[in-house]
This record gives structure tokens, sequence and C-alpha cells, in this order.
């Protein structure tokens, strides 16, 4: 028997507007010009809108390659059919060089032990693995030191079934547009080049920049820039406001599940760290912290219903919440903005993410797998 497509009971979903991850991407194809590619970063379930979905909307708006964190991430793309090289961001345990061989993964290495491994499964597939080697120029995570850089580039050219097809590194200030140290990793990077170049080794991808720095250093962008927290509609840095026309993708939205009246006085949810100020109407809303709205934003969030704002009062449950509508009532099943994609901004993450003093990656992030995905704009 044919399985059933599961349904979602849920009246909480996140809506992600593919048209806007489109936009985005294109955005950014006319910034860097035609000859520098683009690789869409669609880690963490792309930043939680949906890989295999955003996959598909940035590869139609001018990507032309993928980039995950994980072998698991890689193998959910190649499964859903997708037509680019998918490039592993970060060394996997030893154990699984075999397996990234396998599904013809492009993998970044930094480490002698994890070369010589990926050469040892490729020589017994009798196939050819194209690297990337990644420079460690301040970022201070991963990477090759500068000084080891040509010695393993050298490495990687000596061994069988391996080729070296690109070199790269990682900006750590590139959220701020005037940091020095930005500076200072691109001239750390090009004296790697530049001794690459001296042994004669030039490889055909040189990649330096992410989504701030192709913006604020043009000579950043080199032949391919990896494109992640922008291609969602979100800032690389709040110094970014304005300096590049991006449409926020994703919204999260529920329904009313019951309103009922609460007296002057009376606590609300757990520890009742609300009391109300005068007699109100609540709205209980299905959904919490467990679907990604943190437990920090009670008492410190609104929402938006019938175009109105109202906070959102009491302590914030797994899978509950409350509003205050003060006089306003509204039926069970009216539709909440939780969190608001492009053109509503008041509730919208880039706000969020400041009144918890986080960053915007972390809101969409957060945005667990049991809230259902729904696309607007799909193509296929």
């Amino acid at each position: 028997m044919e399985q059933e497509k599961q349904i979602s009971w849920r009246p909480t979903r996140a809506e992600v507007d593919l048209e806007n991850i489109r936009h985005n991407v294109r955005e950014y194809r006319r910034l860097v010009g035609p000859k520098c590619q683009i690789m869409a970063v669609v880690k963490a379930d792309g930043y939680g809108h949906g890989a295999v979905e955003v996959s598909r909307a940035a590869l139609g708006a001018g990507a032309s390659r993928l980039g995950v964190a994980l072998v698991e991430e890689a193998e959910e793309l190649l499964i859903a059919g997708l037509d680019a090289p998918v490039h592993l961001l970060f060394e996997p345990p030893l154990e699984a060089a075999g397996r990234v061989v396998e599904l013809g993964i492009l993998p970044t290495v930094y480490t002698s032990l994890y070369v010589r491994e990926l050469s040892r499964e490729a020589v017994c597939r009798g196939c050819t693995v194209r690297v990337h080697l990644k420079v460690d120029t301040g970022m201070r995570r991963v990477g090759v030191p500068p000084e080891e850089a040509v010695s393993l580039a050298e490495e990687i050219l000596s061994l069988p079934g391996l080729e070296l097809e690109g070199v790269y590194t990682h900006l750590a200030t590139a959220s701020e547009p005037e940091h020095p140290f930005t500076l200072q990793q691109l001239e750390r990077f090009d004296l790697v080049l530049r001794g690459l170049r001296e042994r004669g080794i030039e490889a055909p991808l040189v990649h330096a920049a992410a989504s701030g720095a192709a913006v604020a250093h043009p000579r950043s962008r080199l032949d391919m820039i990896r494109l992640g927290i922008a291609m969602y509609g979100l800032l690389p840095g709040p110094a970014y406001q304005g300096r590049i026309d991006l449409r926020p993708a994703l919204s999260l939205r529920t329904r009313i599940a019951r309103v009922f009246r609460a007296r002057k006085g009376e606590g609300v949810s757990y520890g009742l760290t609300y009391r109300c100020p005068r007699d109100t109407w609540l709205a209980v809303l299905p959904v919490g912290y467990a679907d990604g709205l943190s437990r920090a934003l009670s008492n410190r969030w609104e929402v938006l219903v019938g175009g109105k704002v109202y906070p959102l009062v009491g302590t914030i449950c797994m899978d509950l919440c409350l509003a205050d509508l003060g006089e306003d009532r509204y039926p069970p099943g009216q539709e909440v903005t939780v969190i608001g994609g492009w053109g509503e901004e008041q509730v919208g993450v880039e706000r969020m993410a400041e009144v918890l003093g986080t960053i915007n990656y972390e809101v969409v992030c957060g945005i667990g797998k049991r809230v259902p995905r729904v696309y607007l704009g799909a193509e296929w």
C-alpha cells in the first residue's frame, strides 16, 4: 500500500516565501557580477527554512553550488536530486571519509590525516575527489595555519585520487563592515596565495567572502562568495541596514486556540509572572518555546492580530503562550503573526534577535522541526 502523505493538524506553521529567497540571490548576483560564482549555504536545514526547497530556489535564481556542514545534510540534498556541486564546509570524523567520496561531495580539508584518508578512499573507488583547502587566517576555529598551507597543498597534489579545486578562508569580523581585522585577514590570505603561486599551485576557485564581506569588501569576492544569512533576507550585521535590498523569507504564524476573560489582578501562566492590570480578554496561542519562541521573550514580545499589535503576557510555555487583547475580542481560528517576514519588521526576526540579545541566525535556526513549513512561490 502506498504510504499516505503526512498531514499536519497544527495551526502553527512557518511560511517561507521562496520568491524572496530568489530575490535575495538575484541581488547578490547583480552585486558580484556574472563571473563570480555563488555558493548557497543551506546548512542547518537552510537556517531553519528548509534546505531542499531553499536550494532549488537559490539554484534557479543564479547560485551554482551548495554548502552544508554535515555529511547527512549533503546526503539529503543528493537524495532530493539537486543537480549542483555540494560542498562540505568542515572535516567530518575520519571514518566518514568513505561516505564523502562515495557520495561525490566536495570536501573541505585542513589536516594531513584527513587528506590521506580521502586519497585512500578515492583510490579504492577509482575516482578523483576535488577538495577545497581551508586556511585559518584569524578565525581561530578550523583551518590549516597560513605557514603550513603550502606544504599541505603540495601533499594534496602528491597524493593519488585528489585534485585541489579550491583554496579559501573565513572572515571573523565581516559582520562589522569597518572592522580592520577583515583587511588583516585578507592580507594574510593574499600571502598564502602568493606562496602557492610561487610553487606553481593555482586553484581554480579562490573564495573568502560570505554575505557581509561580499557587500563591504569587493576585493574579497574573488572567484566565489558563500551566501548564507543574507540569502534568507536577514542582515549580516546591523550596520548593513540599507546597504542591500534584502527581503526576509520566513514568518511564524498561528491561530488563536481560545479566548477568555481575565479579571484585574489575576495572574496567568507559570509563576503568575503577569497580573492583568485591568479586566481584559486573553488569547491562548498554540505556539511555545519548543517551536522556537524563546521562553526569554516572556512578557517581552508582541504579536500581530488583525493588523494590530498585542503583547505576549505571562511565561511562554513549551506548547502555548498568551496574548493580552485588551477590549478586543477575536474568535478562535483568527490568524496571528508571531514572527513577521518582509514588511512586518515590528515583529520581525531582526527585532526579536535584538530583544533576546542574540543574532538573527539563532532565531530562525531555533524554529523546530515540529513546526510545519509552508512554501510560497514554489516553481516545481
